[in-house]
């Protein structure tokens, strides 16, 4: 019989779990001062009130690439991630973390300069990656996740 009353337990527990997972609210934020998705996602996803924003490279609304420099590919990376932050209600501020995508990592100083500007008290924690290529020929490529 005891051993019925703490599966009985464990089962509601388990049922109440489940339903508070079943109601953390899951919202598409779309900012029309960032470029439109050039695939398959979002630009980006509230889950609660933590928000994961889509890695954005250096497209300005219409859709063009500006690939004159890191430094500016950097800075239309974060003017974008800026317009999605604040469409979801939050500001730069509340960016906790940050994952940066150079594709010469020679280039980490052009990129950082840029960076700091945006991020300079408090900064979110970030990792910078070193890859290949990335989408459009882009050279910088940076996603956020805000809460």
């Amino acid at each position: 019989m005891r051993m019925l009353i703490i599966l009985m337990l464990f089962i509601a527990l388990v049922v109440l779990y489940c339903s508070k997972q079943e109601a953390v609210s899951r919202k598409i934020i779309v900012s029309t001062e960032a470029p439109a998705a050039i695939g398959p996602y979002s630009q980006a996803v509230k889950v609660g009130e933590r928000v994961y924003v889509s890695g954005q490279i250096a497209l300005d609304k219409s859709g063009k690439l500006d690939s004159s420099s890191v430094a500016a590919e950097t800075e239309k990376c974060l003017q974008n991630i800026k317009a999605i932050v604040e469409a979801a209600g939050f500001d730069l501020k509340a960016v906790s973390k940050c994952t940066v995508f150079l594709t010469d990592l020679n280039r980490f100083q052009e990129m950082n300069e840029v960076y700091a500007r945006y991020f300079h008290e408090q900064a979110p924690a970030r990792e910078t990656i070193g890859v290949k290529a990335l989408p459009k020929g882009a050279h910088v490529e940076i996603s956020a996740i805000v809460n």
